[in-house]
């Protein structure tokens, strides 16, 4: 079963490149005490994601603070160095907080994991978004096999 609008996140620790290499992350360190868009994409680089997914929240951070939206945070099941690479890759460094979900546990906790094997990608995420306040679901949109739009920016910025 997957999460559901007022539920808490559950816990889990992420890995974000920082300047002084790889450090944990937990839900409560991300999530405590803030509003937080919150995305996943099923991989760093893929088309979609690197072209569209990422980009629009990176062009819309300003518009998203400016709704009451402490931190944007991007999540994929990717290791630690691909998400840091990435970020700097797409100019969301310092803007959007990549956080690498390397072994899928936080999806799968979320119940928004996604079997890419046909694609040769393994287990990944589901493509979605969600305002988290405080820890807590206050939106959920997850996209439907091969789609881009409830997870987009401009759509979260229309929920805010």
């Amino acid at each position: 079963m997957s999460i559901k609008v007022g539920d808490a996140l559950p816990d889990a620790t992420f890995m974000e490149m920082t300047a002084n290499g790889p450090e944990p992350r937990t839900t409560a360190d991300v999530f405590a005490g803030k509003t937080v868009a919150l995305f996943a994409v099923p991989g760093a680089y893929t088309p979609t994601c690197s072209a569209r997914h990422l980009p629009g929240y990176v062009d819309h951070l300003d518009e998203l603070k400016a709704k009451g939206v402490d931190e944007v945070v991007c999540t994929s099941v990717n290791d630690v160095f691909v998400m840091g690479a990435w970020g700097k890759s797409a100019g969301a460094d310092g803007k959007v907080r990549m956080l690498a979900d390397g072994n899928g546990a936080f999806a799968k906790a979320l119940g928004l994991e996604l079997d890419a094997s046909g694609f040769g990608m393994g287990q990944r995420s589901q493509r979605y978004s969600m305002i988290v306040k405080n820890g807590k679901v206050a939106e959920l949109n997850v996209e439907q096999g091969g789609e881009f739009k409830v997870s987009a920016a401009d759509y979260m910025l229309g929920q805010l």
